[in-house]
Formats: structure tokens, sequence, C-alpha cells
């Protein structure tokens, strides 16, 4: 499971976000370059449709000169810079879906897109999408550009020759709890010797987090990390690695592509962008491949916004051109040019998004992510969650991977997060 596009530097900068962030004072000078014509977009390669970008540059081109810039690297701590030397803002900048809780609390560095009529096009959007980009003074700092519905990827072949079902929608109506996931795993391996239902546990427990409304801090600032809905998930994980569905491969490694291959590694629960990885990965095995629902219920990975900085000159043109890049049209050309899971449900039925998956043996998968996108379940993200999420993200994988001791792999993740809670201030 492809977890590193969280990235695990961006993780632990989240954590100290309110610390990184806390020193930002608002009224952020004109960024340089940005007068008259000019005005400046960041994003990070594959952020945005290219084919989006450049037909607002084109549409736009007669009032402004939209100077779309990928930023490589750290793109985050990039822009947190940016905001705190009060130089260079860019007019239009991305945010990460990952990292939204922690430019919330400083909400005043951003235009309120309210002020610019944004209530207004509310209902285009996904509303628990829609939320994340609320600040706790009801701002709403950015549009949303994508999100990430997880789902079952599955090969049919190797369901039907272990006695499972193997149809999408048997699939999605009969291994529908994370128990009957799992024994369907159990029967997997006894027929199939040597294959398994899930690469690594680490993808139980972040798609049984996803499943729920709450994570580890709640909005009074308290650890939560600790509490039933996260132990939950954690014995989940534990117990999936405890009934022998779990390869010992490690994920992205040259054998578990040859697995894979082989249908030794069957199965994946992975997000929607995750298609395109398995396109890129498996290119042997198209055809092989069908998706069905997530069991337990949606979750989600991943989505990111655009927002418009306190910096922008003209923040009505520049809204008018966010507005126009997100809306369902332009959010189904950045599925089919991206891989970006439109945030807009009016995007679902467009002609472009239901044809025909080769890869998928000729599914239409959008009535699988579609229906998922409209169920996730809205859920308070802290600028602290990531932070505080990591050491048991950590220990889980420890447990999966090194065969760690769940016990004591749970009151190490406990310890970290004590220490971690001390340093951002958060009551544990």
């Amino acid at each position: 499971m492809r977890l590193s596009r969280r990235g695990l530097l961006r993780a632990g900068l989240a954590g100290t976000a309110a610390t990184a962030l806390g020193g930002l004072a608002s009224g952020c000078a004109v960024p340089t370059g940005s007068t008259g014509r000019n005005m400046v977009l960041w994003y990070w390669s594959g952020g945005l449709s290219d084919t989006v970008v450049k037909k607002a540059k084109a549409r736009y081109g007669g009032s402004v000169d939209l100077d779309a810039i990928q930023i490589g690297g750290y793109y985050r701590s990039k822009l947190i810079t940016t905001l705190a030397g009060r130089a260079h803002i860019p007019d239009i900048a991305g945010l990460r879906g990952e990292d939204m809780a922690s430019y919330l609390p400083n909400a005043d560095q951003f235009v309120d897109l309210r002020t610019l009529g944004a209530e207004k096009l509310k209902d285009r959007y996904l509303d628990w999408k829609w939320q994340q980009a609320v600040a706790p003074d009801g701002s709403l700092i950015g549009l949303p550009i994508d999100v990430g519905p997880v789902v079952h990827y599955y090969q049919p072949a190797v369901y039907e020759r272990g006695g499972l079902p193997h149809e999408p929608a048997d699939v999605s109506r009969e291994l529908d709890t994370w128990e009957k996931f799992f024994a369907a795993g159990e029967r997997l391996k006894k027929r199939l010797p040597g294959t398994y239902i899930l690469t690594d546990v680490v993808s139980v427990f972040e798609m049984s987090i996803g499943q729920g409304t709450t994570r580890f801090v709640d909005e009074d600032r308290h650890f939560i990390g600790d509490g039933p809905h996260v132990r939950a998930c954690w014995e989940r994980a534990v117990e999936a690695k405890r009934r022998g569905i779990v390869s010992n491969i490690v994920a992205g490694t040259p054998d578990a592509i040859s697995a894979t291959e082989k249908g030794k590694l069957p199965s994946q629960l992975n997000a929607s962008w995750a298609a395109g990885d398995l396109k890129l990965a498996y290119p042997k095995t198209e055809g092989h491949w069908r998706v069905a629902d997530c069991p337990g219920g949606p979750s989600n990975v991943g989505g990111s916004f655009l927002a418009i900085t306190k910096a922008c000159r003209e923040p009505e043109r520049a809204f008018e051109i966010i507005s126009w890049m997100l809306d369902a049209r332009n959010q189904a050309q950045g599925f089919v040019d991206a891989g970006l899971f439109p945030s807009t449900p009016a995007s679902y039925g467009m002609p472009k998004l239901r044809e025909p998956d080769p890869f998928f043996g000729g599914q239409i998968t959008m009535d699988v992510f579609g229906p998922a996108a409209e169920k996730i379940p809205v859920a308070f993200n802290s600028p602290y969650d990531i932070a505080l999420g990591q050491p048991i993200r950590d220990e889980i994988k420890n447990v999966g991977v090194l065969g760690k001791d769940p016990a004591k792999a749970w009151e190490d993740a406990m310890g970290k997060c004590r220490r971690i809670a001390k340093h951002l201030g958060v009551t544990f």
C-alpha cells in the first residue's frame, strides 16, 4: 500500500504545525513579481491536471498572466517558509488534504472564500470534503481539488480458484465486513497455499481509522489515541496478523511485484489513485483486476485543496480562476489526466468517467469509486493528528513486519505519544 504518498517527513512536520505557523503574521507582503497582470499559482507534480492548467492560462490570459509553478521537494515546508518570510508568496496555493488541519488555526493567512461567494458553490462538492477546509472561526480557506475513496482491488481469477466470490457485486456484498474479509483470507490461504489476501497490516489499521469519525486528538486538544476507537483498529490489524492472512513480503519490493504478478498477493485495500499505481507497477496483469467495496465501509486517503493567500492583489479574479478549474467538468478531466478523483459528484456520471477500463477487465470502476466517495464519514481532523498517530502506525508496522509483541508495541507507541504530546502541549 502506498501510504508513503502522505510522506513521513510531512507527517512529522504536520504535528508541529501550530508552532511552525503560529508565528506567522497576517497581512503578508505581496509576492515578488505578482503585480498587475501577473498571478502565481503553486502546486506539486500531479496535483492538478496539466490540461486544465493549460486551459486556465488560455481562458484568463486576456486579463492575467497565470504563472503555474510546480514546487518540488517538501511542498508544505516551502509554503510555510514563504508565508513566514512575507515575500514571494503565491497568490493561489495548493494545500494537501493531509496537511489541511495544520493550516486551519492560521486561517488569517488565507482569504475567506465565503467573502467571494463560495457558499453558492457548496452544493458542487462532497460535504465531508468541504468541511475539511472550514476553520475554527467558520472561514473557508480552500476549494476541494480531489478525494481518495478507498476500495478493494482484487484478482478475480485467484479468488475464484480459492473458492471466494469473484464478481465485483458479490465481493462487495459477501466480504462487506472485516470478519468476512479475514475469513475469506483464511479460506484463500488454505485452498491456495502461499497466497495472502493482505500484503501488510498497516492497511487494515489505516483504513479502519478512516472509517470512523474520530482520530487521535480531539477539539479540546486532548490525546484520544489511547481510546477504544483507536484500540479497536489496532486489535483488528493484530488479528489479521494472528490469523496468518498477511504476507511477510515487504510492499513495493521486487519480491512483492513478482508475487503480485503470480497471483500470490491478489488483493489490495487502497485509494482510487492507487489504480494508476497498479497499472504502472503491474502492466503484465492488465485485465486481471477488479474493484469492489472496502470491507467495513468507506474510508479516504488523500485529496487536496486550492486556497487564495492574503498576499493576492486580485482575490476576486483568483477565485474566478480556481472555481472554474475545480468545476465538475474540469475535475473529470483531472481524473482522466492524473487520477485525481473528483470532489464534485456531478462528475461521476460524465461519459469520460464511465468508460470501461481494460485494466480492470472492462469494469466501469466509477460504479464503485463514486458511491464510496459520497459515503465517507465526516471526521474532526486535528493539527496534531499526524504527529500523534505516527508512533502508533510505526509500531503496528513493527508488529506486522518484524513480528514484535503487540502488547509491547502498544506500550512503546503510547510512550512515544506521551513524549510528543508533552512537546506539543497536547493533554495526554
